[in-house]
């Protein structure tokens, strides 16, 4: 989370339309995260890929990398106190049986 924002990000998988099916379960208020998904949308309709991303996109949709998000710490039902590794775990779980 620490790098510039403009830092390309290259996955190795091309998974990104299902990962954001699952971030908008967890986070369906974020608006960034709306754009996004119909973005990739529409790229992978035109059989476009979605990498490389930046660390800006991520930093704004990745729920893995938003603990701190009180929305979407709201709509998982994660308690205030929980800390930041403990709502990274959950959120993993999650995922696990999504």
């Amino acid at each position: 989370m620490a790098l510039p924002p403009s830092t390309a990000v290259y996955c190795a998988h091309e998974y990104t339309e299902a990962n954001l099916k699952f971030a908008l379960s967890v986070d369906p208020d974020n608006e960034a995260l709306q754009a996004r998904a119909k973005e990739i949308a529409t790229l992978r309709a035109a059989g476009k890929p979605t990498v490389p991303t930046t660390m800006a996109y991520e930093l704004e949709t990745n729920p893995f990398i938003r603990p701190r998000s009180a929305t979407m710490r709201k709509h998982v039902g994660v308690p205030d106190d929980e800390s930041d590794e403990q709502v990274f775990a959950r959120i993993r779980k999650m995922k696990d049986t999504f």
